[in-house]
Protein backbone atom coordinates (compact mmCIF):
# COMPACT_ATOMS: atom_id res chain seq x y z
CA UNK A 1 0.00 0.00 0.00
CA UNK A 2 2.92 2.38 0.88
CA UNK A 3 4.27 1.76 -2.91
CA UNK A 4 0.70 3.71 -3.77
CA UNK A 5 1.30 6.53 -1.46
CA UNK A 6 5.00 6.72 -3.77
CA UNK A 7 3.35 6.88 -6.81
CA UNK A 8 0.97 9.19 -5.98
CA UNK A 9 3.49 11.48 -4.51
CA UNK A 10 5.46 10.75 -7.68
CA UNK A 11 3.11 10.75 -10.60
CA UNK A 12 -0.08 13.59 -8.85
CA UNK A 13 -2.13 10.50 -9.59
CA UNK A 14 -3.62 6.78 -9.59
CA UNK A 15 -5.70 4.70 -10.99
CA UNK A 16 -9.30 3.84 -9.75
CA UNK A 17 -8.34 1.21 -7.19
CA UNK A 18 -5.30 2.83 -6.17
CA UNK A 19 -7.61 5.83 -4.76
CA UNK A 20 -9.77 3.22 -3.21
CA UNK A 21 -7.02 0.99 -1.83
CA UNK A 22 -6.44 4.43 0.19
CA UNK A 23 -9.82 5.64 1.03
CA UNK A 24 -10.84 2.01 2.27
CA UNK A 25 -7.30 1.51 3.94
CA UNK A 26 -7.29 0.59 8.07
CA UNK A 27 -3.67 0.22 8.38
CA UNK A 28 -2.37 2.80 10.68
CA UNK A 29 1.21 2.20 9.36
CA UNK A 30 -0.14 2.87 5.90
CA UNK A 31 -2.13 5.86 6.88
CA UNK A 32 0.21 7.91 8.86
CA UNK A 33 2.97 7.31 6.15
CA UNK A 34 0.43 8.77 3.99
CA UNK A 35 0.04 11.67 6.28
CA UNK A 36 3.73 12.27 6.63
CA UNK A 37 4.41 12.23 2.52
CA UNK A 38 1.60 15.08 2.10
CA UNK A 39 3.39 16.84 5.23
CA UNK A 40 6.66 16.57 3.45
CA UNK A 41 5.49 18.04 0.39
CA UNK A 42 3.33 21.08 1.91
CA UNK A 43 6.90 21.62 3.57
CA UNK A 44 8.70 21.44 0.80
CA UNK A 45 6.70 23.95 -1.18
CA UNK A 46 5.43 26.57 1.52
CA UNK A 47 7.99 25.30 4.45
CA UNK A 48 5.91 25.71 7.85
CA UNK A 49 4.02 28.62 7.16
CA UNK A 50 0.50 28.64 7.36
CA UNK A 51 -1.64 31.29 5.93
CA UNK A 52 -4.35 33.07 7.13
CA UNK A 53 -7.21 34.24 5.80
CA UNK A 54 -10.00 36.52 7.44
CA UNK A 55 -13.47 35.46 7.11
CA UNK A 56 -16.22 37.89 6.79
CA UNK A 57 -19.52 36.29 6.64
CA UNK A 58 -21.48 38.75 5.00
CA UNK A 59 -25.28 37.49 4.58
CA UNK A 60 -27.08 34.32 5.86
CA UNK A 61 -29.93 35.18 3.44
CA UNK A 62 -30.14 32.44 0.73
CA UNK A 63 -32.72 31.59 -2.15
CA UNK A 64 -31.59 28.06 -1.61
CA UNK A 65 -32.69 25.10 0.08
CA UNK A 66 -30.31 22.67 0.36
CA UNK A 67 -30.77 19.88 2.58
CA UNK A 68 -28.04 20.38 4.10
CA UNK A 69 -27.30 23.65 5.34
CA UNK A 70 -28.33 25.68 8.64
CA UNK A 71 -29.02 29.02 6.68
CA UNK A 72 -31.15 26.95 3.86
CA UNK A 73 -34.49 29.38 2.82
CA UNK A 74 -36.83 26.62 4.57
CA UNK A 75 -34.99 27.14 7.70
CA UNK A 76 -37.40 29.33 9.56
CA UNK A 77 -35.91 29.52 12.65
CA UNK A 78 -32.79 31.47 11.13
CA UNK A 79 -32.43 34.94 12.69
CA UNK A 80 -31.41 36.36 8.93
CA UNK A 81 -29.30 39.12 9.10
CA UNK A 82 -26.89 41.33 6.40
CA UNK A 83 -23.82 43.41 6.89
CA UNK A 84 -23.67 46.65 5.34
CA UNK A 85 -20.64 47.60 3.32
CA UNK A 86 -19.21 50.03 6.19
CA UNK A 87 -19.40 47.21 8.52
CA UNK A 88 -17.59 45.11 6.19
CA UNK A 89 -14.92 47.36 5.36
CA UNK A 90 -14.56 47.98 8.97
CA UNK A 91 -14.20 43.76 9.71
CA UNK A 92 -11.51 44.63 6.86
CA UNK A 93 -9.73 47.39 8.60
CA UNK A 94 -10.01 45.18 11.76
CA UNK A 95 -8.23 42.19 10.03
CA UNK A 96 -5.51 44.48 8.19
CA UNK A 97 -4.24 46.11 11.48
CA UNK A 98 -4.13 41.94 13.12
CA UNK A 99 -2.22 41.00 10.31
CA UNK A 100 -4.74 39.48 7.70
CA UNK A 101 -3.85 40.16 4.10
CA UNK A 102 -6.64 37.73 2.13
CA UNK A 103 -9.91 38.59 3.06
CA UNK A 104 -13.54 35.80 1.93
CA UNK A 105 -16.42 37.54 1.50
CA UNK A 106 -18.80 33.87 2.51
CA UNK A 107 -22.35 34.12 2.07
CA UNK A 108 -25.88 33.10 1.36
CA UNK A 109 -27.04 33.26 -2.80
CA UNK A 110 -28.76 36.78 -1.58
CA UNK A 111 -30.61 38.31 -3.94
CA UNK A 112 -30.87 41.33 -1.92
CA UNK A 113 -26.89 41.49 -2.19
CA UNK A 114 -27.42 42.51 -5.89
CA UNK A 115 -24.56 42.22 -8.38
CA UNK A 116 -24.35 46.37 -8.22
CA UNK A 117 -23.79 45.96 -4.58
CA UNK A 118 -21.13 43.02 -4.57
CA UNK A 119 -19.40 44.95 -7.66
CA UNK A 120 -18.94 48.22 -5.56
CA UNK A 121 -17.98 46.74 -2.28
CA UNK A 122 -15.02 44.41 -3.87
CA UNK A 123 -14.06 48.10 -5.71
CA UNK A 124 -14.24 49.85 -2.39
CA UNK A 125 -12.47 47.08 -0.58
CA UNK A 126 -9.98 47.03 -3.04
CA UNK A 127 -9.13 50.81 -3.50
CA UNK A 128 -8.98 50.87 0.29
CA UNK A 129 -6.29 47.84 0.48
CA UNK A 130 -4.65 47.91 -2.86
CA UNK A 131 -2.28 45.01 -1.60
CA UNK A 132 -4.54 42.60 -0.26
CA UNK A 133 -6.29 39.75 -2.00
CA UNK A 134 -10.33 39.18 -2.09
CA UNK A 135 -11.71 35.98 -2.29
CA UNK A 136 -15.35 35.86 -2.63
CA UNK A 137 -17.30 32.11 -1.90
CA UNK A 138 -20.85 33.79 -3.11
CA UNK A 139 -22.61 30.71 -4.62
CA UNK A 140 -23.79 30.43 -8.62
CA UNK A 141 -23.40 33.65 -10.43
CA UNK A 142 -23.82 34.56 -14.29
CA UNK A 143 -20.38 34.45 -16.03
CA UNK A 144 -20.94 38.49 -16.86
CA UNK A 145 -21.21 38.92 -12.70
CA UNK A 146 -18.22 36.67 -12.33
CA UNK A 147 -16.40 38.95 -14.46
CA UNK A 148 -17.74 42.16 -13.09
CA UNK A 149 -16.29 41.48 -9.81
CA UNK A 150 -12.90 40.25 -11.35
CA UNK A 151 -12.45 43.47 -12.86
CA UNK A 152 -13.98 45.33 -9.87
CA UNK A 153 -10.98 43.19 -8.17
CA UNK A 154 -11.79 39.94 -6.94
CA UNK A 155 -8.25 37.70 -7.29
CA UNK A 156 -10.40 34.60 -5.76
CA UNK A 157 -13.58 32.69 -5.49
CA UNK A 158 -14.36 29.61 -3.66
CA UNK A 159 -17.46 27.40 -4.97
CA UNK A 160 -17.30 23.39 -3.67
CA UNK A 161 -18.91 21.52 -5.70
CA UNK A 162 -19.86 19.09 -3.12
CA UNK A 163 -20.22 15.54 -5.09
CA UNK A 164 -19.30 14.91 -8.47
CA UNK A 165 -21.66 12.26 -8.76
CA UNK A 166 -25.46 13.55 -10.34
CA UNK A 167 -27.47 11.28 -8.46
CA UNK A 168 -26.10 12.29 -5.37
CA UNK A 169 -26.19 15.50 -6.07
CA UNK A 170 -29.66 15.12 -6.47
CA UNK A 171 -30.22 13.76 -2.50
CA UNK A 172 -28.10 16.68 -1.60
CA UNK A 173 -30.28 19.64 -3.43
CA UNK A 174 -33.96 20.22 -4.51
CA UNK A 175 -34.90 19.54 -8.28
CA UNK A 176 -34.51 23.18 -9.04
CA UNK A 177 -30.57 23.33 -8.60
CA UNK A 178 -28.35 21.35 -11.43
CA UNK A 179 -25.13 20.18 -11.11
CA UNK A 180 -24.47 20.96 -14.87
CA UNK A 181 -25.04 25.09 -13.37
CA UNK A 182 -22.62 24.35 -10.32
CA UNK A 183 -19.81 22.48 -13.04
CA UNK A 184 -20.53 25.21 -15.77
CA UNK A 185 -19.11 28.23 -12.78
CA UNK A 186 -16.46 26.66 -12.08
CA UNK A 187 -15.29 26.19 -15.52
CA UNK A 188 -16.27 30.30 -15.83
CA UNK A 189 -14.36 31.17 -13.21
CA UNK A 190 -11.22 29.47 -14.33
CA UNK A 191 -11.80 31.11 -17.37
CA UNK A 192 -11.95 34.39 -16.18
CA UNK A 193 -8.58 34.30 -14.29
CA UNK A 194 -9.80 33.47 -10.64
CA UNK A 195 -7.66 31.68 -8.34
CA UNK A 196 -10.77 29.14 -8.13
CA UNK A 197 -11.44 26.25 -5.16
CA UNK A 198 -13.61 23.73 -5.18
CA UNK A 199 -14.37 21.23 -2.77
CA UNK A 200 -16.76 18.52 -0.88
CA UNK A 201 -17.97 17.59 2.20
CA UNK A 202 -17.07 14.45 3.41
CA UNK A 203 -19.44 11.55 4.79
CA UNK A 204 -22.64 13.93 3.43
CA UNK A 205 -25.69 11.67 3.73
CA UNK A 206 -26.22 8.84 0.81
CA UNK A 207 -22.14 9.36 0.16
CA UNK A 208 -20.01 6.11 -0.82
CA UNK A 209 -16.24 5.34 -1.86
CA UNK A 210 -17.01 5.45 -5.42
CA UNK A 211 -18.61 9.10 -5.26
CA UNK A 212 -15.31 10.09 -3.46
CA UNK A 213 -13.45 8.41 -6.30
CA UNK A 214 -15.24 10.82 -8.83
CA UNK A 215 -14.55 13.55 -6.87
CA UNK A 216 -10.95 13.03 -6.31
CA UNK A 217 -10.53 12.10 -10.19
CA UNK A 218 -12.62 15.58 -11.31
CA UNK A 219 -10.28 17.36 -8.91
CA UNK A 220 -7.74 16.16 -10.14
CA UNK A 221 -8.93 16.87 -13.67
CA UNK A 222 -9.38 20.48 -12.75
CA UNK A 223 -6.31 21.50 -11.19
CA UNK A 224 -7.97 24.38 -8.37
CA UNK A 225 -6.15 26.93 -7.16
CA UNK A 226 -7.83 25.99 -3.90
CA UNK A 227 -9.13 22.61 -2.36
CA UNK A 228 -11.65 22.65 0.41
CA UNK A 229 -12.81 19.39 2.32
CA UNK A 230 -14.36 19.03 5.92
CA UNK A 231 -16.78 16.55 7.24
CA UNK A 232 -20.48 16.69 7.46
CA UNK A 233 -21.85 17.90 10.29
CA UNK A 234 -25.56 17.57 10.57
CA UNK A 235 -28.11 20.62 11.63
CA UNK A 236 -30.53 20.23 13.70
CA UNK A 237 -33.45 22.42 11.26
CA UNK A 238 -32.04 20.47 8.07
CA UNK A 239 -33.65 17.09 6.54
CA UNK A 240 -30.77 15.66 7.63
CA UNK A 241 -30.71 16.11 11.17
CA UNK A 242 -29.73 13.02 13.45
CA UNK A 243 -27.46 11.74 10.27
CA UNK A 244 -23.78 11.05 11.44
CA UNK A 245 -21.06 13.16 11.19
CA UNK A 246 -18.45 12.91 8.63
CA UNK A 247 -15.48 10.86 9.37
CA UNK A 248 -11.93 13.19 10.50
CA UNK A 249 -10.07 10.53 9.67
CA UNK A 250 -11.57 9.89 6.05
CA UNK A 251 -10.98 13.96 5.58
CA UNK A 252 -7.58 13.72 6.68
CA UNK A 253 -6.53 10.85 4.30
CA UNK A 254 -8.92 13.00 1.47
CA UNK A 255 -6.31 16.13 2.52
CA UNK A 256 -3.33 14.21 2.33
CA UNK A 257 -4.88 12.39 -0.73
CA UNK A 258 -4.93 16.13 -2.32
CA UNK A 259 -1.51 17.72 -1.04
CA UNK A 260 -0.19 14.99 -3.02
CA UNK A 261 -1.88 15.27 -6.17
CA UNK A 262 -2.06 18.89 -5.95
CA UNK A 263 1.69 20.18 -4.47
CA UNK A 264 1.33 23.63 -4.40
CA UNK A 265 -2.37 23.98 -4.05
CA UNK A 266 -3.88 26.16 -1.29
CA UNK A 267 -5.85 23.80 1.15
CA UNK A 268 -7.27 25.06 4.61
CA UNK A 269 -7.38 23.11 7.58
CA UNK A 270 -11.41 24.08 7.86
CA UNK A 271 -13.66 24.88 10.72
CA UNK A 272 -15.43 22.14 10.79
CA UNK A 273 -12.42 19.60 11.52
CA UNK A 274 -12.01 22.28 14.42
CA UNK A 275 -15.51 21.65 15.76
CA UNK A 276 -15.71 18.20 15.01
CA UNK A 277 -12.25 17.89 17.40
CA UNK A 278 -10.33 20.19 19.24
CA UNK A 279 -7.30 19.40 17.32
CA UNK A 280 -8.61 19.21 14.10
CA UNK A 281 -7.20 21.99 13.02
CA UNK A 282 -3.51 20.49 13.90
CA UNK A 283 -4.40 17.43 12.49
CA UNK A 284 -5.46 18.50 9.31
CA UNK A 285 -2.45 20.72 9.03
CA UNK A 286 0.09 17.36 9.85
CA UNK A 287 -1.69 15.80 6.97
CA UNK A 288 -0.59 18.41 4.39
CA UNK A 289 -3.24 21.75 4.69
CA UNK A 290 -1.38 25.19 4.44
CA UNK A 291 -4.07 27.61 5.29
CA UNK A 292 -6.70 28.87 8.34
CA UNK A 293 -9.58 31.04 8.11
CA UNK A 294 -10.53 32.48 11.25
CA UNK A 295 -13.56 34.64 11.38
CA UNK A 296 -13.47 38.52 11.28
CA UNK A 297 -17.12 39.02 11.30
CA UNK A 298 -18.79 41.02 13.72
CA UNK A 299 -19.26 38.88 17.07
CA UNK A 300 -23.09 39.38 17.28
CA UNK A 301 -23.69 37.86 13.76
CA UNK A 302 -21.61 34.70 14.37
CA UNK A 303 -23.91 32.38 15.61
CA UNK A 304 -26.26 33.12 13.06
CA UNK A 305 -24.08 32.07 10.23
CA UNK A 306 -24.65 28.59 11.65
CA UNK A 307 -24.36 25.76 8.11
CA UNK A 308 -24.57 23.49 10.37
CA UNK A 309 -24.18 22.45 14.26
CA UNK A 310 -22.23 24.06 16.93
CA UNK A 311 -19.91 25.53 14.34
CA UNK A 312 -16.44 26.95 15.68
CA UNK A 313 -15.93 30.81 15.80
CA UNK A 314 -14.44 31.32 18.80
CA UNK A 315 -10.93 31.29 20.25
CA UNK A 316 -8.49 30.02 18.09
CA UNK A 317 -11.17 30.47 14.81
CA UNK A 318 -11.69 33.66 15.41
CA UNK A 319 -9.43 36.59 14.27
CA UNK A 320 -9.58 37.98 17.75
CA UNK A 321 -7.89 34.96 18.41
CA UNK A 322 -4.40 34.47 16.42
CA UNK A 323 -2.54 34.49 19.67
CA UNK A 324 -4.41 31.11 20.73
CA UNK A 325 -3.70 30.28 17.02
CA UNK A 326 0.00 31.12 16.99
CA UNK A 327 0.75 29.26 20.01
CA UNK A 328 -1.01 26.22 18.50
CA UNK A 329 1.24 26.40 15.34
CA UNK A 330 4.02 26.60 17.64
CA UNK A 331 2.81 23.34 19.42
CA UNK A 332 3.07 21.34 16.13
CA UNK A 333 6.59 23.35 15.05
CA UNK A 334 3.87 25.65 12.33
CA UNK A 335 4.22 29.84 12.07
CA UNK A 336 1.60 32.21 10.70
CA UNK A 337 2.56 34.12 8.13
CA UNK A 338 0.80 37.09 7.14
CA UNK A 339 1.76 37.70 3.01
CA UNK A 340 -1.24 37.18 0.63
CA UNK A 341 -0.48 33.32 0.15
CA UNK A 342 -1.27 32.94 -3.60
CA UNK A 343 -1.01 29.86 -5.48
CA UNK A 344 1.88 29.50 -7.57
CA UNK A 345 1.89 31.77 -10.82
CA UNK A 346 -0.37 34.22 -9.40
CA UNK A 347 2.29 35.62 -7.20
CA UNK A 348 2.87 39.87 -7.44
Amino acid sequence: MKIGVDRLRQEHSLPPEGYKALLTCRDPDVLSYLYAQAREVALANFGNNIYIRGLIEISNCCRNNCYYCGIRKGNIQVERYRLSRETILDCCRQGYKLGFRTFVLQGGEDAAQSSDWIEGTVAAIRGEFPDCAITLSLGEKSREEYERFFHAGANRYLLRHETYNKEHYRQLHPAEMRQDTRLQCLQWLKEIGYQTGTGIMVGSPGQTTEHLIEDIRFIERFSPQMIGIGPFIPHPNTPFTGSPSGSIEQTLRLLSIFRLMHPQALIPATTALATLAADGRERGILAGANVVMPNLSPQEVRGKYELYNNKASLGAEAAEGLAALDQQLSAISYRIVTDRGDFGKYKL
